[in-house]
């Protein structure tokens, strides 16, 4: 169960955000912070009391506007700790988001806040908080000498965290605080944009932090194909390919997408095994 420190300095939000808080089976205790010092001072009391003290605080869930230092000061503060608090900005502006995440913050929600999102946000943090004790347990279990004799003990399966998204037909993206789920095969080509990709359909497009090299590896069996250190397509959305002055390119729907000359002739070949097969 998580131990949440919930910072805004806005006294009306911030009960509300407690009351939702308290009201979620997951969370043990929530408690509050109307400004940045005496945030930090309530997280710095909780690294010296150690994870297991009666101050420990799992999880930050952080306004950014604040007076002072802003939410994004104080993260930037706590990444300098050696086991910092995971952080959940809550927030009305949209437009901090990539920094947020390149924060490491486990997520981020819109105000105003619905207690399904806010829930959302709790089972992340969850599930962030327990993959990061059981990193923390594995090296003592790996100094573990087995007794003579003994039958080993049984081997736990090792699973990726995304291996959900492996064998699911879609993925999750958020979209002005609600997370919605895109069908991946909705999905026309995929755009890198540093650690994030832009996943492009006929409707639109939806930023995800997931790198396009994660992608192109995942959905390599579903029918994408690197074209482009900056562009994974799907082969089946390819309307046509062009051959122009010793440069290659695709069309995709609306969008013209080069292609690099490493990739050129394995794709022709596999458009060429599609055309015949």
């Amino acid at each position: 169960m998580l131990r949440v420190l919930a910072v805004d300095d806005e006294k009306p939000l911030l009960e509300e955000l407690l009351y939702l808080l308290r009201s979620d089976p997951r969370v043990r205790s929530a408690e509050g912070a109307s400004d940045a010092t005496e945030a930090l001072r309530r997280v710095t009391r909780a690294l010296e009391s150690g994870p297991g003290g009666a101050d420990g605080i799992d999880v930050v869930f952080l306004d950014i506007h604040m007076a002072g230092l802003t939410g994004l000061d104080i993260a930037r503060l706590l990444a300098g700790f050696a086991r910092p608090p995971l952080i959940v900005f809550v927030t009305a502006h949209e437009g901090f988001a990539v920094q947020a995440f390149d924060l490491k913050a486990v997520d981020y929600v819109l105000k105003p806040v619905r207690p399904e999102r806010l829930a959302e946000a709790v089972r992340r943090a969850c599930e962030q908080l327990g993959r990061s004790e059981e990193a923390a347990a594995a090296p003592a279990a790996a100094a573990e000498v087995p007794v003579a004799g003994a039958a080993p003990a049984p081997r736990r399966p090792v699973t990726e965290v995304t291996v959900a998204d492996r064998v699911s037909d879609q993925i999750a993206v958020e979209l002005g605080g609600v997370t919605r789920f895109v069908a991946i095969a909705d999905i026309s080509y995929v755009e890198a944009q540093g650690d994030y990709a832009r996943l492009h359909t006929d409707e639109g497009s939806h930023l995800v932090r997931i790198p396009v090299s994660t992608l192109e590896e995942r959905w390599a069996a579903r029918g994408f194909v690197r074209i482009h250190r900056r562009h994974l397509v799907a082969l089946a959305r390819i309307d046509e390919l062009r051959l122009e002055a010793g440069t290659t390119s695709v069309r995709v729907g609306v969008a013209e997408l080069q292609v690099s000359r490493r990739h050129a002739r394995e794709l022709r070949d596999l458009l060429m095994r599609q055309a015949t097969g």
